[in-house]
């Protein structure tokens, strides 16, 4: 289970329904475990810029991934959640999706546009598998 809290939720979705048409993309972090690795709960999240600028597809903005990084080093945290939106397709990892996963301890949030209300899901994406996981709001 990933958990975020209501205010990265609200800035989340707010992004991905700001960027539309193109997909929205950001990162969140939050408290290290106890073995120094991330955790399962997000605090803070980063938005970024997209700069594939595509409806398809993201590319997350390198100086905002490290402005990302430094403040969330700073703050004690450690990035543990890429976000990214689906302008047209449901809440689920594409290909490309899968492909450009970073770490297999990172959660994958997806934000779909596809219908009238917003539709967030959260995965896990290990050595190629796609794994859900509940995501809870708290």
């Amino acid at each position: 289970m990933f958990q975020v809290t209501r205010d990265v939720y609200a800035q989340l979705v707010g992004l991905a329904l700001d960027e539309y048409p193109l997909e929205a993309c950001g990162l969140v972090a939050g408290p290290l475990t106890a073995a120094g690795g991330p955790g399962d709960i997000g605090r803070v999240f980063y938005p970024c810029r997209n700069d594939a600028a595509s409806a398809r597809i993201y590319t997350v903005n390198p100086q905002d991934f490290m402005r990302a990084e430094r403040d969330a080093d700073d703050r004690d945290l450690e990035i543990n959640c890429v976000v990214h939106s689906h302008t047209h397709s449901e809440p689920y990892p594409s290909p490309t999706d899968v492909e450009a996963a970073i770490s297999p301890n990172w959660h994958y949030i997806i934000v779909s546009l596809k219908r009238e209300a917003p539709e967030v899901r959260s995965y896990r994406m290990v050595d190629g598998e796609i794994i859900a996981e509940p995501l809870a709001v708290v």
